[in-house]
């Protein structure tokens, strides 16, 4: 759990009330929901929060230490303890998942092969869900490009309600779900940036899925198993199922046929 000092002035006291803030950091807007009344230094403390996993971890930026690390202009005895952690976390589930997910696997933007993005973001919201909890916020939603990790009820006192976009028709869902208390979802598609999920054992584009959509507790192991599903394929849902029970998959083919755990059908709303 992240601890995070917030000192509230009496100024501060008077402002709480239900907060919405859209910050765009890590290449994407963010958006923040809080239900409780909090201040607005509550918000604050989790924005400077992504601006941190961002200045650390992007490997846009050629100054971050990620991108030094994997230039070799650093070594992972310069890395924080932090970072050794999110690190050691990538090979876990590396070896969870045979090799489907593998941070060294394709270039980098920075020109590496060190590439932990796509645990890092999944990670990152998970931890500012904490950062809230422990502020004092009950009930919330962060969405980050789609991916979500809710605490408590929305604004009408009923589970948060999601949509999962049709990969062919941007204004339609494939279907709508309810995220109960402490739950997260996480999509890995193609429709927004092309075939760019690699299979690591053949260094050639995904081609066979538009999206995988997983929902569970963490967002961190969601946003990860999102990717090494849809490197797996159909299997990959067989592969969750045995391993994670309590992490649901919803798979969409290119010809649009859906395919999905049997504990998916626990989330769609109105069953």
């Amino acid at each position: 759990m992240i601890s995070q000092h917030v000192s509230i002035d009496a100024a501060s006291r008077t402002d709480l009330r239900p907060r919405h803030h859209v910050e765009h950091v890590m290449g994407m807007a963010v958006s923040i929901d809080i239900v409780d009344s909090v201040a607005p230094e509550t918000v604050d403390a989790v924005v400077r929060w992504l601006h941190d996993v961002d200045a650390t971890y992007s490997t846009y930026k050629p100054d971050s230490p990620i991108s030094r690390l994997g230039l070799g202009e650093l070594g992972l005895h310069d890395m924080s303890a932090e970072v050794l952690g999110v690190l050691a976390l990538c090979e876990e589930v590396n070896q969870d998942t045979g090799g489907a997910f593998d941070i060294l696997s394709v270039p980098a933007p920075n020109g590496s092969r060190l590439d932990p993005s796509g645990i890092v973001k999944g990670w990152s919201i998970e931890r500012a869900a904490e950062l809230l909890e422990s502020l004092g916020a009950r009930n919330f939603c962060i969405n980050a490009g789609g991916d979500i990790a809710v605490r408590g009820m929305s604004a009408t006192g009923e589970p948060w309600r999601i949509g999962i976009r049709h990969p062919d028709q941007p204004t339609m869902s494939a279907a709508v779900v309810d995220l109960p208390e402490r739950h997260a979802i996480a999509t890995s598609a193609t429709y927004e940036r092309g075939a760019h999920i690699i299979d690591p054992a053949t260094a050639q584009p995904i081609t066979e899925l538009a999206s995988v959509t997983i929902i569970g507790p963490d967002l961190t192991y969601a946003d990860a198993y999102a990717t090494a599903v849809f490197v797996m394929g159909i299997d990959g849902l067989n592969w969750l199922h045995e391993r994670h029970p309590n992490y649901a998959g919803f798979v969409i083919t290119r010809q649009d046929t859906t395919y999905q755990t049997a504990n998916f059908n626990d989330y769609l709303a109105g069953t």
